[in-house]
């Protein structure tokens, strides 16, 4: 194994239920039936965008239009309560961490999110493990193409590449670019769908 394209959320940092409260205050002016409507989504799709998410919340849940400027709002309303929450070096995963430490040099080593990716380079500069990974990637890009275009810019093999990630959207984007998959911090449904041990 040459390449590991990490998840962020509930693999590199517990920030899951932080997430929770930004889509919570975010849209504290909506029903709050809606809202937990859309935390259910949320849970069962970690690996997705808020942008995703949002979209989501306004076209199937309240079952009505919405702007891409809208979207955008939320979204870096969103941006703004996280920068704030998660700037703590206790959430990161010492697991996960003290292994991409001591094998630094020995893959090549991506993070690969479903959080925004100008926010997620934020957090990673400023909790100083930026320098861990070859490169940082979020949304509004998704997690499938993000892997695709780092496969494809440094012609990495296929065969060779693992993505580690806590959702069913992770193994949906391993397996649509025909890597393997390892789910860490996940549940059994998650979970099942590994294909590759991986001892930390």
């Amino acid at each position: 194994m040459n390449v590991i394209f990490w998840d962020f959320d509930g693999v590199l940092m517990d920030s899951n239920a932080i997430r929770n409260t930004g889509f919570e205050k975010v849209l504290a002016d909506y029903p709050p039936e809606q809202v937990e409507q859309l935390l259910s989504f949320h849970k069962a799709n970690g690996g997705l965008s808020r942008y995703v998410k949002f979209r989501y919340f306004f076209e199937k849940i309240r079952n009505e239009s919405v702007m891409e400027e809208q979207i955008t709002i939320l979204a870096t309303r969103f941006s703004v309560i996280m920068k704030d929450l998660l700037l703590n070096e206790d959430l990161l995963f010492s697991e996960t961490l003290d292994f991409v430490k001591r094998n630094q040099g020995n893959y090549k080593m991506h993070i690969t999110s479903g959080s925004d990716q100008e926010e997620l380079r934020y957090l990673c500069e400023s909790l100083k493990i930026s320098y861990l990974f070859d490169s940082v990637h979020g949304s509004p890009t998704a997690k499938i193409f993000l892997i695709k275009d780092l496969i494809d810019l440094h012609k990495y093999d296929h065969s060779k590449c693992v993505l580690i990630g806590d959702s069913i959207n992770d193994w949906e984007a391993a397996d649509a670019n025909g890597i393997l998959f390892m789910a860490y911090n996940s549940d059994e449904i998650v979970k099942s769908k590994t294909n590759y041990s991986f001892i930390f």
